[in-house]
């Protein structure tokens, strides 16, 4: 295991000097609904005189136990890391997850994990939590074992979207709305903009030639982008610098008749420079308008001049 977050730090030998307040899951998106949790855990950890600590794995387990079929993800490592240290949790754990580890069964990770490194004095999951060798672990196996090493367990509903559907706030739903370009519901249940990593990198230079310079950015292929289309949003540098931009994503067929796959283009408005070789970070806040073929290139020209002024608008907002 891996500490982060709190280098200071002290977990003990599980004998019960330093206890815990833990909570477990992959985290991917860090979204409302795995906030709900935290929330939950910082405030017992507080009645208890206890760290609260979330639990998490150096990689989502579906890439090693279904890997042909496992999610793209809303959030790599980096990212997620510090989505949770701004939580206020005291300390993340890292969980390394390899084809050992996955066939380890739960009675043994609770041992390993939850009572050897984390002295756990309560547990808080979501109440549809499994975990384990074939997730054969849940709220009951937790609920058997808590006594026998010292912690009790306390499920917590699962909270609603809260936009009449009738399903819970999940990664799974926030992938579905980044499929169909709903980036504003995306916001809504992630409680911030849905944001990209990468690099910048040398592309054609078309959108320089006619008038509208773009960073085109290499994004990880292992995470999950939106729908191919134009948004507005916000484009921040290494150095914190951030300007409002217009995103293309995806495969120009103004341009091309055939791309093998999407590209992530953006135009920063009032931004004159170079930022090749810079990573950067990209949020989606409003979807403006799905990506079609123009007829010319002055009538692609007149689209972005309506683009930019769309993007300035509903930034102000």
């Amino acid at each position: 295991m891996i500490i982060v977050n709190d280098s200071t730090f002290d977990f003990g030998d599980g004998t019960g000097a330093v206890r815990s307040v833990v909570t477990i899951g992959a985290y991917d998106g860090v979204h409302r609904g795995h906030r709900a949790v935290i929330e939950q855990v910082c405030q017992q950890a507080e009645i208890l005189g206890a760290r609260s600590v979330v639990v998490t794995f150096d990689r989502h387990p579906a890439t090693v136990v279904r890997p042909n079929s496992a999610p793209l993800l809303l959030t790599d490592l980096e990212q997620k890391l510090e989505l949770l240290g701004a939580t206020g949790l005291d300390a993340t754990c890292i969980v390394k997850f390899d084809e050992e580890s996955s066939r380890e069964t739960p009675t043994d990770f609770v041992k390993r994990v939850l009572v050897d490194g984390l002295s756990a004095v309560r547990v808080i999951i979501g109440e549809d939590f499994h975990f384990g060798y074939k997730r054969g672990g849940n709220v009951a196996l937790l609920r058997e074992l808590g006594p026998k090493h010292g912690f009790d367990v306390s499920p917590i509903e699962l909270i609603p979207r809260g936009d009449g559907v009738d399903e819970p706030v999940s990664s799974t739903a926030i992938r579905r709305a980044l499929a169909g370009g709903q980036v504003e519901l995306a916001t809504q249940l992630l409680g911030h903009h849905f944001e990209l990593r990468g690099k910048v990198v040398h592309g054609d230079e078309r959108g320089k030639q006619i008038g509208f310079p773009t960073a085109n950015v290499e994004v990880p292929r292992a995470i999950c982008v939106p729908a191919d289309g134009v948004y507005a949003g916000f484009f921040t540098r290494h150095n914190g610098q951030r300007y409002v931009c217009a995103i293309n994503l995806g495969r120009r067929p103004t341009f091309h008749e055939y791309a093998e796959h999407s590209m992530l283009e953006a135009h920063l408005l009032d931004f004159d420079g170079d930022l090749y070789g810079e990573s950067v970070r990209i949020s989606f806040s409003h979807f403006l308008r799905g990506e079609r073929k123009f007829e010319s290139i002055d009538a692609l020209k007149m689209q972005l001049k309506h683009d930019i002024e769309q993007t300035r608008s509903v930034s102000r907002a």
